[in-house]
């Protein structure tokens, strides 16, 4: 062999290695999950290709700026908080937060009021018109009204063994049968488990999280600066499809598990929301509280005044937004999956648990985010598992889907 065939046979060999081992990553979907592991993978010095079928960033915790001149999270209220310090510490890079502290109120039916949720001191004095006034007599009382289960098979029995069935009925139930579309009585423990029964008078959602608050300049703008970065190239508006992967050196799929396969086993059932907005004064007054539960509506689960929450009247027009959240199935909605539905047969997670086994065969595939995994996760959750997941994947481990979904 001469030698300028030699050069060329190596230039060629030179080519193949550098395919192989250069090729960029493959992020599907720019949302939390996606933009965690694209910044993780870019300032290891990988090569990142994120693309989402919607025409924005942040997956849904996207939010923007209306004509109201107030920012609205467009797929529902999305509230940080979290007890990792790790968590907290990494998105400082990329946000300053402002205090917020989350409080829901509900709309007692016949005009009686608010009270907050979770169930606590004030709930019970005012359903009840009681006057307790230490943690140990609202203890007694709610064990008097409570309907002993010593395991309970359900939301609804795990809801009647710690606040009896007047609050079941009057807080619970009506908003349970709207958002999952099926009674307690059909719905997994853990659906109830997340929302707490107080004794004293504390009303905030999160009173625990050492670190809550809301992102000075909106989730969006801080998913956008997770994306800043030289290796990153992000297309919005593209649909993944399966000829990119010869493309890639590796991907990590948050869209969801059952599409991805094509619906080979049957859909994953989720639960959608149709989000109704409405102008109205800035100051006019529709609650206590950014959220207020509607037990009384006959298809509404809550509504959310935007305007207060911090840095969220971007600029004084006179008018605010008030969104309304209709639940719906997610055939209803063009299959915008928010919810994956924790049914009490345990069926959801049985299917799910077959897609991981197809996952299994897939290769240099993982995948990651509430679709992925099919769970509901909290923010910080997911930021957490991505850093995991990203750093496990450039130590040489395939990162995997979790073989069971939780509520």
């Amino acid at each position: 062999m001469d030698a300028p065939q030699a050069a060329a046979r190596h230039a060629r060999a030179g080519a193949l290695v550098l395919t192989a081992t250069d090729r960029p990553v493959l992020v599907v979907g720019a949302g939390l999950a996606g933009a965690v592991h694209a910044r993780v993978l870019a300032e290891a010095g990988r090569d990142v290709h994120v693309i989402d079928r919607r025409p924005h960033v942040a997956g849904n915790a996207h939010d923007e700026v209306d004509a109201t001149g107030v920012r609205r999270h467009v797929y529902g209220p999305h509230l940080f908080h979290t007890n990792s310090d790790r968590v907290h510490a990494w998105l400082l890079r990329f946000t300053t937060f402002l205090p917020y502290e989350h409080r829901v109120t509900v709309r007692l039916p016949d005009g009686r009021g608010f009270v907050p949720v979770p169930v606590n001191r004030a709930t019970v004095n005012t359903v009840f018109g009681q006057r307790l006034e230490t943690e140990a007599e609202v203890a007694a009382f709610l064990a008097r009204v409570a309907v002993p289960v010593e395991r309970p098979r359900n939301a609804a029995e795990w809801l009647h063994a710690r606040v009896g069935t007047t609050l079941t009925d009057l807080l619970f139930r009506p908003y349970s049968r709207k958002m999952w579309g099926v009674e307690l009585e059909d719905l997994d423990a853990s659906v109830v488990r997340r929302v707490p029964t107080r004794h004293d008078d504390e009303d905030r959602y999160f009173p625990t999280a050492r670190h809550q608050g809301m992102p000075r300049d909106g989730y969006t703008e801080m998913v956008r600066r997770m994306l800043d970065h030289p290796r990153i190239r992000v297309e919005t508006g593209v649909a993944f499809e399966r000829a990119m992967l010869r493309e890639h050196a590796f991907c990590f799929a948050s869209s969801s598990i059952d599409e991805w396969f094509g619906y080979a086993l049957g859909p994953l059932p989720y639960r959608s929301i149709r989000f109704h907005h409405r102008t109205e004064p800035a100051r006019a007054s529709f609650g206590p509280t950014v959220q207020v539960n509607l037990v009384e509506h006959p298809t509404f689960t809550r509504h959310c005044d935007w305007s207060l929450l911090p840095g969220h009247v971007v600029r004084a027009t006179g008018s605010k937004t008030v969104t309304h959240d209709e639940p719906c199935d997610v055939r209803d909605n063009g299959h915008e999956r928010y919810y994956p539905v924790p049914d009490g047969s345990g069926e959801n997670a049985a299917l799910y648990r077959r897609y991981v086994a197809l996952a299994a065969a897939e290769r240099d595939v993982a995948f990651v985010g509430r679709c992925g995994t099919y769970r509901y996760l909290d923010m910080d959750q997911v930021v957490g598992q991505s850093l995991e997941s990203a750093h496990a994947w450039l130590r040489g481990a395939t990162p995997a889907p979790a073989a069971e979904p939780r509520g």
